[in-house]
């Protein structure tokens, strides 16, 4: 009797914890209201402010340490962590989840005219939103991510019109959007024709985001919207050599474009817009393995997240990354063309500081020039590296020899201050016989 007494006592306080637990797993409402011509996004019936980053495998400790307390993802299922890991991850560290659901990309071959494959993407579609509409860091969702990039065929709009129909019947705890390529006035009038289910609408712009407030007035937008990429200048807005090689500004630079791209765009119009997710608060390799992470792939941080630092807490960390003033080889800057003989020596210097007087380091590194021609974020490969080419790759002055091989290359600089923090710029340059 006593052994059945005490079993029920457990199964009781056992039913207590999963019923708490339940409780603590139920969804938190969001939702986005309309005041005098003003929108704004409430969560749990409260304003939510969104301090967001694009961040799927990243450390989301030190981005909330640093502010951050929402970041959106690209899929649902990805190769390294599941969705729900990222869910529950963020959870613990306070942070909400704008979770994209991957569906298809014309340019990659999905038919929008196959009645069956749309159907099926749909099922997909409601198959994830059923697994994680009930957890409590879920914020939105983002249906698809830039499948306007080279689109021919519009009726991607209205699949993306029937997963946000389908995701208000089954959610409606949620909001729904979709994250476009650029905006005019032709993907508005798509948005407002064929996607009308939606909540808001998401862009995702580069150098060209300073131009969204004038794009956004000429077209008379009046809805509201999020920027869910943001950041670098892109690697197809810059300038380039004369061989076609795109040059890259320097992390210094970068941090200064992400500065202005936010006083001009993000924080200018406070009644439309619902937050932004910078980008990318990781690294990868597009272009080149600096061109849009914010942190190198030690995971040194760079001057980009000072900046985001500063913009989220009104204030600068503690301690700040190297800055970086000039890059020069054979006394010319990247603008200028660079050829150099095979295997012949030139002279490359490094000019930088760091704002709290840090004993800066320094690594220099030869790569061959990215061949790639993947367009929208698509996967590259790393370009080959060169070892035994530099003399003295430690200091802000090197000697390297040209490779052996003629064809275009980069050179990169690499400087740290010991604390965690980093600076970069790099070269492009022509080998020549």
């Amino acid at each position: 009797m006593q052994y059945i007494k005490s079993a029920m006592i457990a199964l009781i306080l056992a039913l207590g914890v999963f019923a708490g637990y339940k409780a603590q797993a139920e969804a938190v409402p969001v939702e986005i209201i309309s005041e005098d011509g003003r929108y704004q996004l409430l969560r749990g019936g409260k304003p939510y402010e969104i301090n967001g980053a694009g961040l799927e495998f990243g450390d989301l400790g030190l981005f909330a340490s640093h502010g951050g307390n929402s970041i959106r993802t690209w899929s649902t299922e990805n190769s390294r962590i599941t969705a729900l890991e990222v869910l529950d991850n963020a959870e613990k560290h306070g942070v909400t989840v704008s979770m994209c659901i991957e569906i298809g990309r014309e340019r990659l071959g999905f038919d929008y005219d196959d009645e069956k494959a749309v159907a099926e993407q749909l099922e997909f579609a409601r198959n994830e939103v059923l697994k994680y509409k009930d957890h409590p860091a879920l914020l939105t969702w983002i249906i698809g991510n830039e499948i306007n990039h080279d689109f021919k065929n519009p009726k991607f709009f209205d699949a993306i019109n029937d997963i946000s129909k389908m995701i208000h019947e089954v959610d409606k705890n949620h909001p729904t959007t979709t994250a476009l390529a650029g905006f005019n006035a032709g993907l508005a009038e798509f948005i407002q024709t064929r996607a009308p289910d939606l909540d808001f609408v998401s862009v995702q712009m580069y150098g060209d985001l300073i131009n969204l407030p004038r794009y956004i007035r000429e077209i008379g937008f009046k809805d509201p919207y999020m920027v869910t990429e943001w950041g670098s200048i892109g690697h197809w807005e810059v300038g380039k050599t004369s061989w076609g090689a795109p040059i890259e500004l320097n992390s210094s630079e970068k941090a200064a474009n992400y500065l202005k791209s936010y006083k001009i765009t993000i924080a200018s119009d406070p009644d439309q817009l619902l937050g932004s997710y910078v980008f990318l608060w990781g690294q990868k390799q597009e272009r080149t393995p600096t061109w849009y992470g914010m942190f190198l792939s030690d995971g040194s941080e760079t001057e980009t997240i000072d900046v985001m630092h500063y913009i989220w807490n009104d204030t600068w960390p503690d301690n700040r990354s190297p800055q970086i003033k000039s890059m020069m080889l054979d006394s010319k800057s990247a603008t200028k063309n660079i050829k150099i003989k095979s295997g012949e020596h030139y002279k490359a210097r490094i000019k930088a500081k760091d704002p709290d007087g840090d004993k800066l380091k320094y690594h220099w590194e030869i790569m061959a020039e990215s061949t790639a021609t993947q367009e929208g974020g698509d996967k590259e490969e790393i370009p080959e590296s060169y070892e035994g080419l530099i003399e003295e790759s430690s200091t802000d002055k090197i000697v390297l020899q040209a490779p052996a091989k003629p064809g275009a290359y980069r050179l990169f600089v690499y400087v740290r201050d010991g604390q965690g923090h980093a600076g970069h710029a790099n070269i492009p340059f022509l080998v020549v016989k």
